[in-house]
């Protein structure tokens, strides 16, 4: 066990690093989602003056919410009331608020700057707090799951937040000394990173995504890209030997570079080995261990004896071992957590059989190469339900690579139309427009024949219809369930 991991078990409450820097301070909070709510609770907190907006009547729709902001003294801006553009220090945008409302561009150009809610947590940490941070288009969520298992495995105090659920300004006020931070990052959070330095950094991969939001993949990457900014020679950057953008991404890096692969071997990395998941450090980039030389292999587990299906989670398994190497936890210890890891919710989710039909929630699903990966680990005989909103993926390629499993797509939501005509352009016409989740369940069940799976993998965001992939996965394991009655 390290001793960073030792000095964890301190039942002391540690102070936080700003120091005081956002007190007196004018702060205009965008967006009242989770991580919005968070900041304006800190900010209020620190003895900023602080402001809100969200073009929703708050009042008339979450009148707790609009109380305690009146408690704080917080200034509302709601249901289209925007606020003046001068007079601002920070602009703390909450992730899904994109940075092109007028009057967002206005206040920069009076002098405002943006703060990602990452630099206000990591700027808020309690006292050596240590941060963990993975992104990538796919495997995020089960990844940063895993590595916090694995860290718990360890006698860490550890907190996983985030994009997977509690904001990250949220847990790090209700932290204590040396807690270990395990953060999923999005894209959306990283590109206002100017501050965050994970010790452990990691991009699991990047395929199309959110080119509604960045538009190019040029400026999705640099979006990633930040993960590592203000890293320094002393810190990691994890990373997937396996796709070239982001091996050629990460050589800008000036932390220490640690890869993973599932296709080949490496001399310093994670990577499959005769079947077996394994660690080398052969330059003892990060460390040596006690009894193990230098170019030696490290044998973790078997493959196989993961709980988790696909290959793709033997992706995420390799890079969550790599990620805690370098985070100094031993390699048995991370053996026993790989093996007892069981996956999470709404990802390749077993809900129920039913007459031999079985239904899966992949609600994670919320792009092609994530619903792509859901249909390679399952078997032929597919009913896919699948749509949502808009990102403009372009649904062809994902159409193609069917590979004869898919017997019919029953879609949703914004996309749906979209989606149909993409696959009949790829000669797909097994598919109908159902007007919801409840409608596709009910036709999947009744399309499908025993043996036959009912997967949830929409290859489109939750937000036309769901105000996240969580409750659009509850969603269709209730509709299971009324299968059942």
């Amino acid at each position: 066990m390290s001793t960073a991991i030792k000095e964890n078990n301190s039942e002391a409450i540690g102070g936080n690093k700003s120091e005081g820097r956002f007190a007196g301070k004018t702060v205009l909070v965008a967006g009242m989602g989770k991580s919005g709510i968070a900041a304006m609770e800190a900010f209020a907190s620190e003895g900023a003056s602080v402001a809100v907006y969200d073009s929703k009547d708050i009042e008339g729709s979450d009148s707790e919410l609009f109380l305690r902001i009146a408690e704080l003294g917080v200034t509302p801006y709601f249901n289209g009331d925007e606020p003046a553009p001068e007079g601002w220090d920070y602009i703390a945008k909450s992730p899904g608020v994109p940075p092109s409302l007028p009057f967002i561009k206005a206040a920069l150009d009076e002098g405002a700057s943006i703060i990602s809610d990452l630099d206000i947590a990591y700027a808020l940490a309690p006292e050596a707090a240590t941060f963990i941070a993975i992104t990538g288009t796919n495997g995020k969520t089960t990844t940063t799951t895993l590595v916090g298992e694995i860290y718990k495995s360890a006698g860490a105090v550890c907190s996983v937040t985030g994009n997977i659920g509690t904001p990250a300004i949220e847990s790090v006020r209700e932290a204590r000394y040396g807690t270990i931070f395990v953060v999923e990052a999005s894209s959306f959070q990283l590109e206002d990173v100017r501050e965050f330095r994970p010790k452990v950094a990691a991009i699991l991969n990047l395929t199309e995504d959110h080119m509604d939001r960045h538009g190019t993949m040029e400026a999705y990457g640099a979006a990633k890209a930040r993960i590592f900014a203000a890293q320094s020679a002393d810190d990691f950057i994890v990373y997937n030997a396996d796709d070239e953008i982001v091996e050629n991404m990460v050589k800008s890096a000036v932390s220490r570079a640690f890869a993973f692969s599932r296709t080949r071997e490496l001399e310093s990395g994670a990577f499959l080995k005769d079947g077996m998941i394994v660690l080398a450090d052969s330059d003892a980039v990060v460390k040596k261990y006690k009894g193990v030389a230098s170019g030696d292999v490290m044998p973790l587990i078997a493959a196989g004896e993961l709980q988790i299906p696909g290959s793709h989670n033997i992706e995420n398994a390799l890079a969550a071992a790599a990620i805690a190497y370098c985070g100094g936890i031993a390699p048995k210890t991370i053996a026993e957590a790989l093996r007892s890891f069981k996956g999470v919710e709404h990802r390749m989710e077993h809900v129920a059989t039913i007459d031999g039909v079985r239904f899966v929630n992949d609600s994670k699903g919320t792009n092609p190469d994530a619903s792509m990966k859901a249909i390679e680990a399952s078997d032929a005989g597919i009913l896919l339900i699948a749509g949502g909103y808009d990102k403009k993926s372009d649904f062809r390629p994902f159409v193609r690579g069917f590979g004869g499993k898919v017997k019919h797509l029953l879609l949703m939501g914004a996309t749906a139309e979209r989606f149909r005509m993409e696959a009949a352009e790829e000669g797909f016409t097994d598919a109908t427009i159902c007007g919801g989740m409840d409608e596709c369940v009910r036709l999947g069940f009744e399309l499908a024949e025993a043996g036959d799976t009912v997967l949830l993998s929409p290859a489109s965001a939750s937000w036309d219809m769901y105000s996240c992939f969580e409750e659009r996965g509850e969603h269709f394991k209730k509709a299971v369930k009324e299968l059942m009655i």
